[in-house]
């Protein structure tokens, strides 16, 4: 018995309701080679032959799976009716919905949000075939909304299973900085940290090749990239991005150092302005994220912040939603780019937990990025993370 099905597939009614979604249907088959992306939340387990999961506004949790896997599916405490099939599923998916006759039928497609689009499109050619008798391809929708609430409204459960994670990575930080010394390669210190995580027995929060992604001064490439044999020399940032999953959820934060030269005392003006920048941009979009608030709204504080300061505008979102996946859901905070799409548009809501993380670069030094976990309250957003405010000094 999952309760985080449980609850997650009662949540679904109640968005289900809201949004005035009258049926909602996941159409999968051989999940171990190509899971649909919500299937983890609503139940917990793969499945083999063509499967049917559908929840109605009314209440009703249906899954029509193969006779091998109905007795999972009824283990899973989440469905309200168990239908195994033999043969063919086309006759008692007919039956389904026959009965219940929805005026509209939610499917999982997406142009925006990829942890929405978890229908393939094989799949829904074999919907379309077994369908091709009825009007019920006429009022598929998609599903996007639905999912978005879904993945982006964080359970207590949910919640505390990221805090957890959040103060495995921070702890993990800690004891980097605590054995980083002059020339270290940037391998060795993603050495380190991937031993760090062993000994507390979680998993790196993306690809373990670049998690964590350590930049060793200004030669070194910022974004999704492994470590290399460059050194960290005297007068250099450290900056490291870098996240665990615990229980199935994820932390993602960033961190900066600077490796001062034998007898510095006080930190250079341009790394203290630079970071100090950054703090500031965290810190002013964090007080105006809320409910209801857009996206693209809390992106232009930060990216205004560092622009107005003098530095270029960094060319990525401010921050993703975080949970199962380290960029999870489907809002961002970020600019009305075209390869964005719709995301930045979105309304941040209660229990929705994003990362804040706009950086910039000085050259000479290396890369200023901070990046802090938070969650979307009812009153406003709250520092899920311990938020950094000073430069840590080696």
């Amino acid at each position: 018995m999952n309760n985080l099905t449980q609850e997650k597939t009662e949540q679904a009614i109640r968005i289900l309701q809201e949004k005035n979604i009258d049926c909602w249907l996941t159409f999968v088959r051989e999940t171990s080679s190509g899971s649909d992306p919500v299937l983890p939340l609503i139940y917990g387990h793969d499945l083999t032959w063509q499967s049917a999961l559908i929840m109605t506004r009314s209440g009703e949790k249906i899954a029509i799976v193969g006779h091998f896997e109905a007795e999972t599916a009824r283990r899973t405490g989440a469905y309200t009716q168990v239908i195994p099939y033999h043969e063919s599923i086309r006759l008692p998916l007919l039956v389904v919905f026959d009965r219940i006759r929805p005026q509209n039928i939610a499917i999982n497609v997406s142009k925006n949000d990829v942890q929405s689009d978890g229908l393939s499109y094989g799949m829904y050619q074999v919907l379309q075939e077994y369908l091709e008798t009825t009007d019920w391809m006429n009022i598929f929708v998609s599903s996007e909304e639905l999912i978005s609430a879904l993945r982006g409204r964080k359970t207590n459960q949910e919640i505390e299973s990221v805090r957890k994670a959040v103060e495995t990575s921070e702890m993990i930080f800690s004891n980097t900085f605590s054995i980083v010394q002059s020339g270290m390669l940037e391998a060795d210190i993603t050495r380190f940290m991937h031993e760090q995580m062993a000994l507390n027995n979680v998993l790196p929060a993306w690809e373990v090749d670049h998690c964590p992604t350590v930049n060793a001064g200004p030669d070194s490439p910022v974004g999704h990239v492994s470590a290399s044999n460059i050194r960290l020399n005297p007068g250099q940032i450290l900056h490291i991005d870098f996240g665990v999953k615990k229980d199935n959820y994820c932390a993602d934060l960033q961190r900066v150092a600077y490796l001062a030269i034998p007898g510095e005392k006080v930190l250079p003006d341009a790394v203290r302005q630079g970071f100090n920048v950054i703090v500031q941009a965290i810190q002013e979009s964090v007080k105006a994220m809320r409910p209801g608030r857009l996206g693209k709204e809390i992106d232009a504080i930060a990216r205004g912040v560092v622009t107005q300061a003098g530095y270029p505008e960094y060319k990525y979102a401010t921050g993703h939603q975080l949970g199962r996946l380290a960029h999870d859901g489907a809002g961002i905070l970020g600019p009305e780019w075209e390869r964005y799409g719709n995301t930045p548009n979105y309304p941040l809501e209660v229990g929705q937990i994003y990362t804040v993380e706009p950086g910039l670069f000085l050259p000479g030094y290396g890369y200023i990025g901070i990046e802090e976990d938070v969650i979307i309250t009812d009153s406003g957003c709250e520092f899920i993370s311990e938020p950094q405010v000073e430069v840590v000094w080696l």
